[in-house]
């Protein structure tokens, strides 16, 4: 293939259809008229040798192909962007920039506030998104990392990529205000017997705790599963259930919210909370800035200064 002779128009109008599933939407994001988009649809399908697009009723619906370019043309597209959109400097103050971090709910309660405030005083112009990360995302964080800034996340579930660690925190084991175990304490044959609200269990999704407790043979029968921590609290209150959290969420939760937290009855070892990016990305100044915003904002939130930007490296780096 002649990569010379492809018309990276193209690239924007295959990204904006398989968005929007409708001719008639794309062309409106694009600024087009709809006979203009239909062209590149064509030639699209021309190029692929595949219709893209069927339509089923009143509506579009994606063939397998264009399911497994979605992802693929989105992350493209984002390359394009920062590349024709890089400059030696960055500029704060007159950066338009959109900044994507993939998170958990727990990142956004104790930095998420003071990342905004830095970035509005010093970069008023730019965006902050913060997009719930999943294991799915976690499973294939190299390409997430193409089209997304940094993905917080404790060491010890990728390779590969660049990382910084920002701060520490503790396991704690959280159980209802009125639980008799609140009064005498938590033992091992608690965390056996007891239900369990589990955070991300799963085969390869799981908090480090969860899976210290694990290897040290203490199987917890898992009552309910969520994929987010601030939930937990009103499924443990009121209930006979335990489950773990973060110390600093803790908290940070109102003092009526109807829980205790007891110290662990196993060595859960400390929580080491770091920001992780695509090494492509290690000498890119908007980047740059970016990391040391959040390196900065780990060291006003939470009163611990972060791993110095040059001690940043990766795992497999590591190896």
């Amino acid at each position: 293939m002649n990569l010379a002779s492809l018309d990276l128009n193209l690239l924007v109008s295959l990204d904006a259809l398989l968005q929007q599933r409708s001719v008639t939407r794309a062309a409106a994001q694009m600024g087009l008229s709809q006979p203009a988009l239909s062209a590149s649809l064509a030639r699209l399908r021309r190029h692929f040798d595949d219709e893209l697009l069927t339509r089923v009723g009143n509506e579009y619906r994606l063939t397998p192909l264009a399911v497994q370019l979605r992802g693929l043309a989105r992350i493209a597209l984002t390359g394009v962007e920062r590349v024709f959109t890089a400059q030696p400097a960055f500029d704060p103050a007159s950066s338009t920039r959109e900044f994507r971090l993939l998170t958990s709910d727990y990142v956004v309660a104790v930095l998420g506030d003071t990342v905004a405030a830095l970035l509005a005083e010093e970069a008023p112009h730019t965006r902050l998104r913060l997009a719930m990360h999943s294991p799915a995302i976690v499973d294939r964080a190299d390409q997430a990392l193409l089209s997304a800034d940094l993905l917080f996340l404790p060491p010890g579930f990728l390779t590969g990529l660049s990382r910084q660690d920002l701060y520490r925190d503790e396991w704690v084991c959280v159980v209802a205000a009125d639980n008799p175990v609140a009064e005498v304490g938590l033992t091992v044959r608690d965390l056996e017997t007891l239900p369990w609200v589990a955070t991300y269990h799963g085969p390869t999704a799981s908090t480090p705790a969860a899976r210290q407790m694990r290897m040290l043979g203490i199987e917890p029968q898992v009552q309910v599963v969520v994929e987010n921590f601030l939930t937990v609290p009103a499924l443990v209150a009121g209930s006979d259930r335990i489950a773990l959290l973060q110390r600093r969420l803790v908290d940070l939760l109102p003092l009526n919210v109807g829980i205790r937290a007891l110290p662990c009855p196993f060595d859960a070892g400390p929580l080491i909370e770091a920001m992780w990016w695509h090494p492509a990305y290690d000498g890119d100044p908007e980047h740059e800035y970016l990391r040391d915003v959040v390196a900065r904002a780990a060291e006003m939130a939470v009163g611990e200064e972060a791993v110095p930007i040059d001690r940043a490296d990766s795992d497999q780096q590591k190896k």
